[in-house]
């Protein structure tokens, strides 16, 4: 890496826009933005592309979310829990993605000397761990109740006559600005619990990597990520109530009828009056009502509809159980295979540690990962896929009331606009409809209208994976998380020389084989993808689970051995190279590609005609 410390990618400020997109800033915060006045310390920090979260252009309104849990995260890692990893991390928004630098200390003292007082805090934590998680669950189920409650008033011509006879006092005008101000509240409460436990359920999993790289040089990080495998996770609930969907639909006789079925609502129309298919649509409404509020990508854009709201992900994943089904296959989830593995290499490494002492750390980490590990991928269903989607929807209703008074001309045009100018056009509604006087409509149509040109002119740009200069430890989650390693940072540097047809990332997931390439870009594509097709995709979701029971591996842009793609994949028993900075730009669907997993490389074989 000593190459690479006087080295760096470019300033910030130097990367220009892409055609079309003249004036982009503007749709942002400028909080959210790299300024001159700030270049001095901007241009010191290294930042990373989080594609991981964000692989689209931010939608104006769509960033409330990075802004309230980068405020929650940076809080949590230096005043709640004094982090002696780093001070925190800042966000910054740059031709339309998301762009994250972690703020290190001025010198090894400063850290230290937060040492002390994080173990005590985060002691505590670990200490009660299961106590504070179903704590943790309560506040959040609370405040997603809170939210699901917030009624979304009409501006009606004429106030009810129950508003005077009742002498509330109070007009619909009011009741729907303070409604936005709930819901925005609600949202930024909701990330303060989101990031109470989850640095440390991290830091967990950090602590055993760091032990045994140091115990163990050389061991790979399938190893590692094999000693915490086979957890049982809240995430796979929604796949496994769809098998037992496909199950239920062929001993019910009607496996055809569903399979061959374009139109979900329509056919749940007609078996909810069929005695035969009665039972499955009950069982059906059952399970979309407790598990289907799960985003068909991460659930932090509000164009990542929920399965609830589009049936098309859950309804094709069960027509592909129902075949597999069909041909004798099991749908039975290999975790017997995967706790087997786990306690072998368990004790097998376990075996070469040569005293009582380092064997009893070896014990207390691998215990403490393995405690904490669900809290790392369930957050996800409680928070960004139930809540935000109750959300997003809170959202269009607001958009509804802008459109019904003319402020906007479609409810989704709303997310053209920052949150700060929702709350501004919403006044101009509320305030026109009070006064029945005129609105600003043609000023927020126009800039809506322009915006979208810009979102199109954004898309066109080619991220840069980093800016700044390179650090001389890439240390903490980035690398586990997103990817980035002293390898990933020289190939983007420009110094990887493997052959054209071949690309390398992280080895997230082991084992080799040979496919038809499927890229996908959009969630929106998922259901377009075949049995035993190898998934390519800039990043992949916790809600992409279904998909991961017929595909033969996944390759992605973005990710390392602890994101949500390397996990599902080990846990399918399916090869994976995650991170691999340009998969989707090399790849086409149809090409045929040899992945192996064990050693990071993607193989393109031939191409597609």
């Amino acid at each position: 890496m000593s190459a690479a410390v006087d080295r760096r990618f470019p300033s910030p400020l130097a990367v220009q826009a892409p055609p079309g997109a003249e004036g982009w800033e503007a749709m942002y915060p400028p909080y959210l933005l790299f300024s001159a006045e700030n270049a001095a310390w901007e241009d010191d920090l290294f930042w990373y592309w989080d594609g991981l979260h964000r692989p689209d252009v931010e939608y104006p309104f769509d960033t409330i979310m990075h802004e309230a849990y980068m405020m929650s995260v940076s809080a949590a890692l230096s005043k709640l829990f004094p982090s002696p990893a780093g001070r925190g991390a800042v966000s910054r928004v740059h031709n339309g993605r998301l762009y994250l630098a972690d703020i290190p200390f001025d010198d090894d003292a400063e850290g230290q000397a937060r040492a002390p007082e994080f173990a005590r805090r985060a002691g505590h934590y670990y200490e009660h761990w299961n106590e504070l998680s179903e704590n943790w669950i309560r506040k959040v189920t609370a405040v997603t109740e809170e939210l699901e409650a917030i009624e979304i008033p009409q501006l009606p011509e004429l106030e009810a006559e129950e508003v005077i006879t009742e002498g509330r006092g109070v007009n619909s005008g009011y009741r729907l600005l303070t409604a936005y101000s709930r819901i925005v509240e609600n949202l930024f409460l909701v990330y303060q619990f989101h990031f109470e436990m989850l640095p440390l359920g991290y830091f967990a999993q950090v602590n055993l990597r760091e032990f045994c790289l140091g115990a163990f040089p050389g061991i790979s990080e399938q190893a590692l990520a094999g000693l915490t495998a086979g957890v049982e996770l809240m995430q796979f609930d929604p796949d496994e109530g769809l098998k037992r969907l496909a199950t239920r639909a062929v001993e019910l006789g009607i496996g055809a009828r569903v399979q061959s079925s374009a139109e979900p609502e329509a056919l749940l129309a007609d078996l909810r009056e069929d005695p035969g298919g009665r039972a499955w649509a009950a069982e059906f409404d059952a399970a979309r009502e407790t598990w289907f509020n799960v985003s068909r990508g991460t659930g932090l854009f509000h164009h990542e509809r929920a399965w609830a709201d589009d049936l098309s992900v859950p309804w094709t994943a069960i027509g592909g159980y129902i075949e597999r089904l069909g041909r004798g296959e099991t749908l039975v989830r290999p975790r017997d295979e995967a706790l087997a593995e786990r306690d072998r290499l368990t004790a097998e490494y376990r075996a070469l540690l040569p005293s009582d002492a380092d064997r009893a750390t070896f014990d207390d980490s691998l215990a403490l990962a393995r405690l904490v590990a669900p809290h790392l991928q369930d957050h996800n269903f409680f928070i960004e896929h139930r809540h935000h989607t109750l959300f997003w929807n809170k959202m269009r209703e607001i958009g509804d009331r802008m459109v019904a008074v003319g402020v906007l001309a479609e409810r989704d045009d709303l997310f053209f606009l920052n949150r700060w100018e929702v709350g501004q056009a919403l006044y101009d509604a509320v305030y026109g409809w009070a006064s029945s006087g005129s609105v600003r409509d043609e000023h927020w149509k126009a800039t809506v209208a322009r915006r979208k040109e810009i979102v199109e002119a954004l898309r066109t740009w080619i991220p840069e994976p980093a800016m700044g200069p390179v650090p001389a430890d890439l240390g903490g989650l980035i690398g586990p998380q997103f990817g980035i390693t002293d390898e990933t940072v020289e190939r983007w540097l420009g110094a990887d020389d493997s052959p054209p047809d071949e690309l390398r990332g992280v080895p997230a997931s082991p084992g080799t084989v040979e496919g038809r390439a499927r890229v996908v870009i959009s969630p929106a594509e998922i259901p377009e993808i075949d049995a035993g097709e190898i998934l390519v995709c800039p990043a992949t979701a916790p809600a992409w689970a279904p998909v991961f029971g017929h595909i033969a591996a996944t390759v992605s842009d973005v990710g390392g051995t602890m994101c949500h793609a390397a996990i599902l994949c080990r846990e399918y028993h399916i090869p994976a190279v995650l991170g691999t900075g340009h998969a989707t730009r090399r790849i086409k669907t149809g090409d045929v590609l040899r992945v192996d997993g064990t050693a990071g490389i993607v193989t393109i074989l031939s191409r597609a005609a």
